[in-house]
Parts: C-alpha cells; sequence; structure tokens
C-alpha cells in the first residue's frame, strides 16, 4: 500500500527546495561579482611590460616577473614537500596504524593545526626556520612553513579518499598473494587518486593566497633568479606584491592586475594537477 504524501508535507518540501536554489543562487551571483569585477578591473591593466620586466625605481616603473616565478617556485617546493608527507602519514594512519588511540590524537592535532592563523605560522617559521635553522628571509623558509600549514589538509583528505576504497578491492588483491605495500601502491592509491589530487588543488589555493606567514618567512626582495637560487633568497609572491601596491603605495590598478593574474594562475595550475591526476589513472588502467 502506497502511503500518500500529506500537503503540510509537501508544502515543506516545496518551501526546503525553494530555499536551496535560493541558496545556490546567492552563492553563484557572489562568485560571479567577484571573478567579474576583479578581472573587469584588472585585465585592463595587464600590460607586457608589467608582466615581462622588473620593477625599477630609476625608470619609475613596475614589473611583477620577480613575483611570478618566486610564486611558481613556492608552489612547486611546497608540494614536492608536503605531498610526500602527507600522503605517507595518511598512509600509514589507514593502512599499517593500529592504536586508535594514536590515531585520533594525530587527528585531532592536524584538526588544530588547521585552525591556526596563518599569522601565528608566520611568526613560528620566522622564529624557526628564518633565525634557528639559519636559512634566514628566503622563498626556502617561506616554503617550509607553507608545509606545515598544509600538511593537514593533504593528510586530512588523503585519509578520507583512503577510506572511500572498498574493503573488498585489499582482500582480493590479498587473496592473489599480493604484499602490503603492493596493495596499497597498485590498487588503493590509484582507486582514491581523486581525493589526493582535490588536497592537492586546496593546498595550491591557500599557497597562492597566503600572505600573512609569507610576510615574515620570505620578505619583499624583487630579483629575478632561477629555481635553486631563488629559493636561497629573499622574494615576494604575487599576494605580498598585492598587499604592497596596495596598501603601501596606493597603486590600485597595479593591485587589481595582479588579483586578476593570481586568479588566471589559479586555474591554469588547478587544471595542470587535474590533468597530471588523469594521466596517473589511465597509466594504471582505470
Amino acid at each position: 500500500m502506497i502511503e500518500r504524501i500529506s500537503g503540510s508535507r509537501k508544502a515543506w518540501c516545496g518551501v526546503m527546495k525553494t530555499l536551496c536554489w535560493i541558496s545556490l543562487a546567492i552563492v553563484t551571483a557572489l562568485t560571479a561579482f567577484m571573478l567579474l569585477y576583479v578581472l573587469f578591473r584588472g585585465v585592463p591593466n595587464v600590460t607586457p611590460q608589467l608582466l615581462f620586466t622588473k620593477p625599477s625605481t630609476l625608470r619609475n616603473t613596475i614589473g611583477i616577473l620577480p613575483d611570478i616565478l618566486n610564486t611558481v617556485y613556492i608552489v612547486i617546493a611546497t608540494l614536492v614537500i608536503v605531498l610526500p608527507i602527507g600522503v605517507g602519514a595518511a598512509i600509514y594512519l589507514n593502512e599499517y596504524a593500529t592504536n586508535k588511540r594514536v590515531v585520533e590524537i594525530i587527528e585531532f592535532a592536524a584538526e588544530t593545526l588547521s585552525g591556526i592563523p596563518s599569522i601565528i605560522y608566520g611568526l613560528v617559521g620566522m622564529l624557526v626556520f628564518c633565525q634557528f635553522c639559519s636559512l634566514g628571509t628566503t622563498l626556502l623558509a617561506g616554503a617550509l612553513t607553507l608545509v606545515i600549514m598544509n600538511l593537514p589538509t593533504i593528510m586530512r583528505t588523503t585519509q578520507e579518499s583512503l577510506k572511500t576504497v572498498p574493503e573488498s578491492y585489499r582482500e582480493g588483491a590479498f587473496a592473489l598473494g599480493a604484499g602490503k605495500w603492493r596493495v596499497i601502491r597498485t590498487v588503493v592509491l590509484p582507486t582514491c587518486i581523486n581525493g589526493i589530487i582535490t588536497g592537492c588543488i586546496l593546498s595550491i589555493g591557500r599557497i597562492l593566497s597566503e600572505s600573512a606567514a609569507l610576510l615574515f618567512t620570505a620578505g619583499f626582495a624583487h630579483n629575478v633568479n632561477g629555481f635553486i637560487s631563488g629559493l636561497g633568497s629573499a622574494g615576494a609572491t604575487l599576494t605580498v606584491a598585492l598587499y604592497m601596491y596596495a596598501s603601501e603605495r596606493g597603486e590600485f590598478d597595479v593591485a587589481f592586475a595582479i588579483a586578476a593574474i593570481l586568479m588566471v594562475l589559479t586555474v591554469i595550475i588547478n587544471l595542470l594537477t587535474t590533468y597530471m591526476g588523469r594521466l596517473m589513472k589511465r597509466r594504471n588502467g582505470q
């Protein structure tokens, strides 16, 4: 016997559906407004001189080529360090750890780290990496600070993705005689690659948007250097340069141009990360 839905329940479902649509419209409108406004204010100010030169006091010109390179350097350095550590920690907690109490403590610590303000990370990074480790004000010190900031994100997203892999996959691989690490490497990790990519994209977004921590650790220099030499010297990223031009110098046209470039750079890096994830899935036969 099919139970009929009462009129009041239909009205309630209609109200909730309408509220969901309104919420979706508000989020979409706010996002579109922010993107279009920044692009409208910033794109007209993006010129070849701005993109491919460095600032010069003598010529009274503004260029952000060093800031773009520093941003790319710090993204690469941070991901190269944080991905193996974060993914390895998640694999241990989900696949190897047997003491549930210890796992809960580590997960609680990771959640706590993800909620700490970035300015505190910058202060700790300055004291530990710049002074105690004698790295000085360098991009490497900034990258190591960002590693600590993004480690909980990579670890937790990977760990949750590992939990979604059906246990039958592991049991079938064990039944075929595969060892523990071979099962993880050939069965578990390829299945949850989307979760790892999600954590990587979230980390890239936080790296690109971070300025407070880098003010203390990476510095404000605008020199064009190679990757290795750049990591060993001070340098301003795009977000730090945006802060300096908008807050200290009042160059809002340049600030909006940098904001537009940051948006485009974020989209490009995220697309590249997604493409690499698809290549890895194809290589593993998925």
